[in-house]
């Protein structure tokens, strides 16, 4: 553990290149941060810093800048801890309020509304379906010879699709086939409908075979195309304003990354792990954001734990306002979500 004095300067180091984004000396620090000690002490000070690895020395400076060891510490032990303000909240509930009138829209809308307070770039995980439980599949009038099959699951996400209703067929048949696959999927998860399970319900529903199969067809098919999770992004020009990202080889590597969905999937599942997580630099696995810094947070819906958001930027982040904003996000996304299920 560092003492008192070194805390003190680590800290005034670490909030003025967050500020900055410049390169910090002895004398500065004696100047703006009033620590009672006299240039030549703080400079003392930064070389036992230096030397146990929590701050270096950019090579075209005199200053010093907070090493990723240097932020890890700042994160866990110096960083002050901050609050949503009624602004904020006011902000975001308006926000949702304005914007969002279909399910896939929170996401949409979540990752800009963080990737706006944050300044860097957001990410959302959507729910993933497999993970879901089906809740219920109904059919809704759409015209004489259409209806819409909807299938709901426990998370509010949605699955529709318009179908030929078959001649001499009556709605209280359709709800009859409706009746029967929900009383017989309802609270499975989608990895646990196999075929096995299709087939039997075609057994045991016998009116309307065709439309049936038709019902039966769908469900496969979104257990086909939701296997995998869905990342909403936002703020991806944040990265041209930032100092650290104005070598235009870094960008491009860094955009190419966000293009690879099943990548970022990867990288935002927090395996056993729950709240608000920070990595720093190398702790990120992958090297295209090796120097960049994480915060995510999972969400949950009736207590199950069904995402994550997420903000990627410079080690240079505002570490205290991103994670107070992502620990707001942790506890109210749930809340946004189920107001907008079926």
């Amino acid at each position: 553990m560092l003492d008192e004095r070194k805390c003190k300067i680590l800290q005034a180091i670490v909030d003025d290149y967050i500020s900055t984004a410049e390169p910090i000396g002895s004398r500065t620090i004696a100047r703006k941060y009033e620590l009672g000690i006299s240039p030549a002490t703080i400079r003392n000070e930064m070389a036992d810093l230096e030397l146990l690895g929590y701050i270096e020395q950019p090579h075209t400076s005199s200053g010093r800048i907070p090493s990723a060891k240097g932020y890890r510490f700042y994160v866990d032990t110096l960083m002050s801890p901050q609050k949503m303000t009624v602004n904020e909240i006011n902000l975001i509930n308006n926000w949702y309020m304005a914007k969002v009138r279909r399910i896939d829209e929170v996401f949409q809308e979540t990752a800009k509304i963080i990737s706006r307070m944050t300044r860097n770039i957001s990410m959302v995980l959507a729910p993933q379906q497999s993970q879901c439980a089906f809740k219920y599949l109904q059919f809704l009038p759409f015209d004489a010879q259409r209806a819409v099959l909807v299938i709901v699951t426990d998370s509010g996400l949605i699955e529709n699709k318009i179908i030929e209703i078959p001649e001499d067929t009556s709605f209280k048949e359709l709800q009859q086939i409706a009746a029967g696959i929900n009383s017989r999927l309802a609270g499975l998860t989608f990895d646990a409908i196999s075929s096995t399970v299709l087939g039997e319900l075609k057994q045991d529903i016998i009116p309307n075979q065709r439309l049936l199969n038709t019902a039966l067809e769908i469900i496969q098919q979104a257990l086909a195309g939701k296997k995998s999770n869905k990342v909403y992004l936002g703020g991806t020009t944040q990265l041209l304003s930032q100092p650290e990202f104005q070598d235009v080889e870094k960008v491009k590597g860094l955009l190419t990354m966000l293009e690879e969905e099943r990548l970022l999937c990867d990288i935002m599942k927090m395996k056993g792990q729950e709240g608000v997580v920070v990595t720093i630099g190398h702790e990120n696995k992958y090297s295209g954001i090796q120097d960049c810094s994480m915060v995510q947070a999972t969400y949950r819906v009736d207590g199950q734990v069904v995402g994550t958001v997420a903000v990627l930027g410079p080690t240079r982040m505002e570490y205290g306002k991103i994670m107070t904003v992502l620990e707001f996000m942790h506890s109210h996304l749930g809340e946004v979500l189920k107001k907008y299920k079926l």
